[in-house]
């Protein structure tokens, strides 16, 4: 096994994480959560998200959020357009631009059932592809998110040259960095090990970062299967949850915990401190009023991480 000297994780428990979550943070607490992430040392936080309310309420108070957060300086906040059906526009790119966000994130789905009678996927990476081309024309970096990309809890296994068409298009129109997600934990080590290869070998030069939920328990194996295969980006969320409300089959993400856990074990460093995301851990499980699915905040650092 291959292990990468460092890697840099995007933090996304306040965004995917608390999407799913049928408790509502205050927007207090959410800055104050945030504010954690951010001593906490993590480069990216995907902290919100400015889609339309009805779709996703716990987002409705994204743009009070956004102004009350400190700002680190040594991290980044990428904002999520979701572009199922038009372009974010210019407007909505001025817009991220101008609350603290150059970097978004633009997603379109491998999955080929679910779409408007009208409209195909091609429709949806020509919609999607223009909404990163104007955020690209108004200075953003763009990540470009194929979600589904390891299986459709819907459809099964996903054609990874579909995959690969709809991340090239992305990147063809101006993309930063390519991101494939796993939406509802379909891929295991070995699918893993192989997209990851081909990935990296088809954008050689533009970061290529991973988004695993841990929905059959395989969610730290395919990291290490990534990291083995030359990964080096990985999104994760504090407690391990999160979930799409729009997919079936969709539980949590892998949990920072236990991945920075997993880390230290094997001597790859963050940057993270691990402590504060702890801390992080307990504040999120008070506001939430449940357990969370993450491991490593029930019962702590094992004796021989300790000892060492």
């Amino acid at each position: 096994m291959r292990y990468p000297s460092r890697i840099h994780l995007r933090e996304v428990s306040p965004r995917d994480g608390l999407q799913a979550e049928t408790t509502h943070l205050s927007t207090r607490d959410k800055v104050a959560f945030i504010d954690l992430l951010s001593d906490a040392g993590f480069p990216q936080i995907n902290a919100v998200s400015f889609v339309s309310p009805k779709v996703m309420p716990h987002m409705a108070d994204a743009a009070d959020v956004m102004a009350a957060v400190k700002k680190a300086v040594h991290a980044r906040y990428p904002g999520v357009s979701i572009v199922p059906a038009q372009s974010a526009g210019a407007t909505d790119s001025m817009h991220f631009r101008a609350v603290g966000m150059p970097v978004i994130s633009v997603f379109i789905s491998s999955r080929l059932a679910g779409y408007r009678p009208d409209r195909t996927q091609d429709d949806n990476l020509a919609s999607a592809a223009l909404a990163v081309a104007e955020a690209r024309a108004n200075g953003l970096g763009v990540i470009a998110v194929v979600a589904r990309a390891f299986g459709c809890s819907a459809e099964g296994e996903v054609p990874f040259d579909r995959v690969l068409r709809l991340a090239r298009g992305l990147h063809e129109a101006g993309a930063t960095e390519v991101c494939l997600g796993d939406t509802s934990g379909e891929g295991g080590p070995a699918q893993v090990a192989r997209m990851v290869g081909a990935t990296l070998d088809a954008f050689p030069d533009t970061p290529l970062s991973l988004h695993f939920h841990d929905t059959r328990g395989l969610g730290l194996a395919n990291v290490l299967a990534a990291m083995d295969a030359g990964a080096t980006r990985f999104d994760s969320a504090v407690g391990g949850i999160g979930g799409s409300p729009q997919t079936r089959n969709s539980t949590g993400n892998i949990s920072t915990e236990d991945l920075l856990h997993l880390c230290e074990d094997a001597g790859v460093e963050t940057g993270v401190d691990l402590d504060i995301v702890l801390e992080a851990y307990r504040f999120l499980e008070e506001k939430l009023a449940h357990p969370l699915p993450g491991r490593l905040g029930k019962f702590g650092r094992s004796k021989r991480a300790l000892a060492s």
